[in-house]
């Protein structure tokens, strides 16, 4: 029987995460697959544009030469001006653009209606992008603007970690299987490429396997008859902590085959999921060498009503908005009908025996 001898604290997995797992090795990815995927080295691209240009249809002419000008002070331009559309180089000696009304044009001479500073509608050289200024640095992880702003500057590969996730459900339950499913689309959006095996594999075959970066199990890491995964992994590979102090999910286990990370999850929706997001999301962070961490929008709210909580064991407690405030619906056990009516989630601490009502808390968006 597969027992748990101690609850490790959720700061203290953590930890071991943070030093025992590394980086994968950077590849070469072209531009149109990198979003959500992090740098693995700055994002530079050439000068652009590479002279000034013009951001407006108009006049180009000199700013100096409509000092003091106004629509009942109209004054000649001592420089003819020049009419330039959107993307074309400034001509020579021009420092601005004016709008079309800006400027009379009477008998060949050229009036200017309005006083234009210096640059307005312009865009200076290197504006754009800068060499000595990277679009993003090694180590963030890349949205669809990144993507767009990269091609955009004429950039076509980048040298990016995209950690290979191999998802394993040991039983072919639909439970288990839709875990396995949740988990593998939130690797490939949070920048890993996810391989979902077909139910009922053979773990020690996964472990003994060169074909991942990282391995994530679902089931069998309790006390039942048939929860064997937990001493799978003590037989051929290596466990570092069974049972981790958070709810739920305190049956969940670390360890490695090789040097890769294992992450063995309870074959219960709610707990599989809180394991992965507080646990399983930071490997795969690791694994990556990514810094922005925190990049979904965090919602800070008052609580509805009080949540009361274990000393010792951080919870995971599913919320929903309303009437602008954050609503607990369970702990514990989150029955599905509690999943799918929240609109998010909060983290008790294990050092807090809850929240008062009215406590500003922290809500999280669900994968």
């Amino acid at each position: 029987m597969q027992t748990i001898a101690r609850l490790t604290p959720l700061a203290e997995v953590l930890a071991m995460i943070d030093s025992r797992v590394k980086p994968v090795a950077a590849r070469s990815l072209d531009i149109a697959a990198a979003a959500g995927r992090t740098l693995a080295a700055d994002a530079v691209a050439p000068a652009r544009p590479s002279a000034a240009m013009a951001l407006r249809d108009g006049w180009a002419l000199v700013a100096d030469d409509t000092l003091g000008v106004g629509s009942y002070t109209p004054s000649p331009l001592l420089h003819p001006p020049q009419r330039i559309e959107v993307g074309q180089p400034m001509p020579p000696d021009t420092d601005s653009v004016a709008q079309f009304d800006a400027v009379k044009m009477r008998n060949g001479l050229a009036e200017a209606l309005a006083e234009i500073g210096p640059g307005d509608g312009v865009l200076p050289a290197g504006g754009d992008c800068d060499p000595a200024m990277p679009l993003r640095r090694a180590g963030e992880r890349l949205n669809a603007l990144d993507v767009a702003a990269f091609a955009a500057a004429g950039l076509a590969r980048l040298s990016v970690r995209e950690p290979r996730i191999r998802v394993l459900p040991l039983r072919g339950s639909t439970l288990i299987t839709a875990v396995a499913r949740l988990l593998a689309t939130d690797i490939d959006r949070r920048g890993g490429a996810a391989r979902l095996d077909l139910a009922g594999g053979d773990l020690g075959t996964v472990l003994a396997a060169e074909s991942a970066d990282a391995i994530v199990v679902i089931g069998g890491t309790g006390a039942g008859r048939s929860d064997t995964s937990v001493l799978r992994l003590v037989r051929d590979g290596e466990l570092a902590v069974h049972g981790i102090a958070m709810t739920p999910g305190e049956t969940a286990a670390v360890g490695f085959a090789g040097h890769r990370p294992v992450l063995l999850l309870p074959g219960r929706l709610d707990a599989a999921l809180a394991v992965w997001l507080l646990v399983g999301r930071r490997m795969l962070e690791r694994l990556a060498d990514c810094i922005n961490r925190e990049s979904e929008a965090v919602e800070m709210m008052p609580l509805a009503r009080k949540v009361t909580s274990t000393v010792g064991l951080a919870e995971l407690i599913p919320v929903r908005r309303g009437g602008g405030q954050a609503e607990p619906l369970a702990s514990k056990y989150l029955p599905l009908s509690a999943l799918t009516r929240s609109d998010g989630w909060i983290l008790v601490p294990p050092d807090s025996e809850g929240y008062s009502a009215g406590s500003s808390v922290q809500v999280k968006p669900w994968p």
